[in-house]
């Protein structure tokens, strides 16, 4: 009965349980399309669920097109934080100095700007419920190769992230680390977001359920995961300027990330083999820099769009 309906297209396996993944994964289940995500860490343990969660544009290429899946996101995500107890997305007003969004991101924040802001454990969360509700499994586990996957399903889904450099194998992918520091909030109702001089360094403030999100980093290349009490210093000196009670807030947790960038998102389709003479579907889904929250469901639905009907 399996191989029946592997020939008819009836299954497809996601790679990666992060947000870009999840998502795609929710997509193609809640359209009747048989899935399974295969991911070695459950949801909690990716890079998404170290994100500060603000959904704007940020480091993603092509600009253009980004912009497209961010818009259309948007939406999804205005919609969501309709039901913020659920899902953990809320509308938020903030600033951002210095910085001119393109008119059609300004139509959707309007001035000053309110966008979703995204707790994102709960939300990860809240996706994975969905996902399951919908009739997907999820499996811990790994893909050697892409021919591994395309082996157990006609279509396959390649949201890795990072972990596409091995897996493509594609060295155009490269880390960009971001640390954070989450302290106690001291009464901060508005999110802020500024650039700072150095294109390592972002000044961002994020309130969040669980506690005040402090940032940032940008470091190209970087592939080191503990935090670093210096860079954690001076991002907790650069929040201070704009809120000095931050500069004597508790400390709760430092977190570390490393951003999945490309020099343009990778997002089509073509054939792998399946291990047995014949060939699959692969759609790439990666790359997505630091937006992936940002962009996860324009993403999601031009990926469902390449993956076919169910």
């Amino acid at each position: 009965m399996g191989e029946a309906r592997r020939r008819e297209g009836a299954e497809v396996v996601v790679l990666g349980g992060g947000v870009i993944g999840l998502t795609t994964a929710v997509v193609l289940a809640e359209r009747g399309t048989d899935v399974r995500i295969w991911s070695p860490d459950p949801a909690g343990a990716t890079t998404s669920a170290v994100a500060g969660g603000l959904i704007w544009p940020y480091r993603i290429e092509p600009e253009k097109q980004a912009l497209d899946w961010a818009v259309r996101s948007f939406r999804h995500f205005s919609w969501l934080a309709e039901q913020p107890s659920a899902t953990g997305v809320r509308l938020v007003r903030g600033r951002m100095p210095g910085s001119t969004p393109p008119p059609e991101w300004s139509a959707l924040t309007g001035s000053p700007p309110r966008a979703p802001l995204v707790d994102m454990p709960s939300y990860l969360r809240y996706l994975a419920d969905r996902f399951e509700a919908a009739g997907g499994r999820w499996e811990q586990r790994a893909a050697d190769s892409l021919t591994e996957a395309a082996a157990a399903a006609p279509a396959v889904v390649n949201c890795t992230g990072l972990g596409a450099r091995e897996l493509v194998p594609d060295p155009t992918v490269r880390p960009v680390r971001g640390q954070l520091v989450v302290v106690e909030n001291p009464g901060v109702e508005e999110w802020y977001v500024a650039a700072s001089d150095s294109a390592a360094e972002t000044t961002y403030i994020l309130p969040q359920p669980y506690g005040l999100v402090l940032g940032g980093t940008a470091e190209d290349g970087a592939e080191e995961r503990e935090p670093d009490s210096a860079t954690a210093a001076a991002i907790l000196r650069r929040c201070a300027a704009v809120h000095p009670g931050l500069a004597t807030a508790t400390v709760l947790q430092h977190r570390v990330g490393l951003r999945p960038f490309r020099p343009s998102v990778q997002l089509e389709a073509e054939r792998v083999p399946d291990g047995r003479g014949g060939t699959s579907l692969c759609v790439h889904n990666y790359g997505h820099g630091g937006a992936g929250v940002t962009v996860s469901w324009g993403c999601a639905v031009d990926a469902a769009r390449l993956v076919g009907p169910p």
